[in-house]
């Protein structure tokens, strides 16, 4: 028998009425080691506080599923709200971590994190948009097009997402697969979830020129263009497309870094866009493109390499002391990759990720 997440709630223990009135409170929050300073409002999120002062914050799902938001806390009470265990251990929050996309506070509070200076000019938009093509690339891939009205444009980092907003008030998110350059539609990689409410919609009954609404850009998920390291991009499905975005970026802008993508999927067919990144490793000599195939199918007749992601990555490279990595997967794949990646010698600093997770109200895919 399979189970989802493993989701923890925890915090001080409080009577009701205490709880009820403690999120009514607006808490101040200094940031080490920058000091820059805000103000929650009831109810928010640090994350949530933190992004509508302007101060960003890195963040991946925003439903305590990836651990992109980790930080500590120097002083101060948190409820730790609902989460993971993956992104949070019982270790983690005895040494004084927490998740700001899911903990409110509970006083004033210092927390040490990073901040990310290159999005913090970034406006995030809640925009109509138009579909402007559907073309299906696998038996269970759709790219969208997505049109935006003609006096608007969204200024994104390649590798960030949006959320489309369903008419029922929840939010389905995907990464853009564009770079920022090629801004005249937003691109989406969309897998077919059976059962799934706004996949089912997308693969069963959405025209061209289907009228949706979305917020974003969201997501700390982007290419650092402030190192000289080689990097490697690991994807599992249809995690491609925002490393797609990066990569495209990358050339645009004429990066010579070495860069090497590692893209996983089970047999052959799952591999949609094969064609895209062997004409880049053609185009670029700083990049190298290795499919693995975990599970290929005797018809595939497969002549590659095979396995898990992360084990192809370390049969290449032992020592990876000197890179950096950008991992876009499932929440399993990108954990292992986290893991593995800082025994041989990544810098943890240096691993940034985005897991597609699933929750009651967010889907990212």
């Amino acid at each position: 028998m399979t189970h989802g997440p493993i989701l923890v709630k925890s915090g001080p223990p409080r009577s009701k009425n205490q709880r009820s009135n403690i999120f009514r409170m607006s808490y101040t929050i200094t940031i080490k080691p920058s000091e820059h300073t805000f103000a929650t409002l009831p109810e928010e999120t640090i994350l949530e506080a933190a992004l509508r002062e302007g101060f960003a914050l890195p963040y991946g799902c925003r439903n305590g599923a990836c651990g992109s938001c980790k930080g500590k806390i120097i002083t101060g009470e948190i409820d730790y709200g609902v989460y993971q265990q993956s992104a949070l251990s019982e270790e983690e929050k005895a040494a004084g971590m927490a998740l700001f996309c899911v903990g409110k506070p509970l006083s004033d509070m210092l927390i040490e994190c990073r901040e990310i200076g290159a999005a913090r000019d970034i406006q995030i938009k809640t925009l109509p948009c138009r579909v402007q093509k559907l073309e299906k690339v696998a038996h269970d891939v759709m790219v969208l097009q997505l049109k935006l009205p003609a006096n608007e444009r969204l200024q994104f980092l390649a590798g960030q997402y949006i959320d489309i907003l369903l008419k029922d008030g929840k939010r389905r998110s995907f990464s853009l697969a564009n770079a920022p350059h090629n801004d005249e539609f937003l691109e989406l990689h969309i897998r077919h979830t059976p059962g799934g409410h706004f996949t089912e919609h997308v693969f069963n009954e959405m025209k061209e020129k289907a009228i949706l609404r979305f917020e974003g850009p969201l997501g700390s998920f982007f290419l650092r263009e402030d190192s000289d390291k080689p990097i490697l991009f690991v994807a599992g499905g249809t995690g491609f497309a925002p490393i797609k975005g990066m990569l495209e970026h990358a050339f645009y802008t004429g990066i010579d870094r070495e860069m090497t993508l590692y893209w996983g999927t089970r047999e052959l067919r799952d591999l949609y866009m094969p064609q895209l990144p062997s004409a880049w490793q053609q185009q670029y000599p700083n990049f190298r493109f290795i499919p693995v195939l975990s599970r290929p199918q005797a018809t595939d007749n497969w002549p590659g390499r095979t396995g898990r992601v992360p084990e192809a990555v370390l049969n290449d490279f032992e020592d990876l002391s000197g890179f950096q990595v950008y991992a876009c997967g499932t929440p399993a794949m990108v954990e292992a990759a986290r893991e593995k990646f800082i025994q041989h010698g990544l810098p943890s600093e240096e691993f940034y990720a985005d897991a597609f997770t699933f929750a009651v109200d967010t889907l990212r895919s």
